[in-house]
């Protein structure tokens, strides 16, 4: 699994998408929350705290994390290298589990950045310091949940097809959905709405927003993590008979 997480990071920082996608999520963030008119401007908020960090930073992930995981093995099956890297002395787990955890740390460096807005909101506090640590960790553990939800989604998509933007385009579809999809659809659901919004990763990402790490929010990432992977591993040994 090393050499794959190894490799992976190589290939993003060793040519531009590393780069692009840290540079991209940044500036998204800092013109959103800082520069542009709108909700998510924090200085004109009147409020100090991150809250429209947190809610912003999930829907540029959506599109975000499908860009950096649509090559992880639509590549090799375009390329052809995907039957060299059966022939290596790896599991297909190794594999899967490489390649989700070399985009898992390029998207979580793009994420350390943002530890500087924290700084700052808790200098533009009146009186200085006025900032909600509990909700605002437990909103950057949410975040790192949803990040390896997003991307194991994204890692599964990319063995659907050779081509990237067919797998960039499902792995959008399939984000979206189960981010704000459910919660959608339990506007219709009548007595049954907190069932149908529970199964959304809005509903669980937003509990963990307000600083109480709950074991279900937790678990159900893990769950939604572990099941995507699992087909993802399910697809490559049906390709490697």
């Amino acid at each position: 699994m090393k050499s794959i997480l190894l490799r992976e990071i190589k290939s993003f920082f060793g040519s531009p998408i590393g780069y692009l996608v840290i540079a991209i999520f940044l500036l998204l963030n800092g013109l959103f929350l800082w520069v542009f008119e709108g909700d998510f401007n924090i200085p004109n908020s009147g409020f100090a705290d991150l809250s429209p960090f947190f809610t912003l930073a999930p829907w540029i992930l959506i599109f975000l994390i499908p860009a950096v995981t649509m090559r992880s093995f639509s590549d090799e099956k375009k390329q052809g290298t995907i039957e060299l890297l059966f022939t290596k002395p790896l599991s297909i787990w190794e594999i899967v589990n490489g390649k989700f955890f070399g985009a898992f740390l390029l998207i979580v460096i793009a994420i350390i950045p943002t530890l500087i807005y924290v700084i700052m909101v808790y200098n533009l506090g009146n009186p200085e310091g006025n900032l909600d640590f509990g909700s605002t960790l437990g909103s950057y553990f949410g975040l790192l949940f949803l990040i390896a939800s997003y991307t194991s989604i994204g890692i599964f998509t990319s063995t659907l097809s050779e081509n990237q933007i067919v797998a960039f385009i499902i792995s959008v579809l399939l984000c979206f959905m189960f981010y704000f999809g459910f919660d959608g659809i339990s506007t219709y659901a009548g007595g049954f709405d907190l069932v149908v919004s529970s199964i959304g990763m809005d509903y669980h990402f937003k509990s963990m927003s307000r600083g109480v790490l709950d074991t279900r929010d937790i678990l159900y990432f893990v769950s939604i993590t572990i099941l995507f992977l699992s087909f993802t591993a399910f697809k490559l040994k049906s390709l490697k008979s």
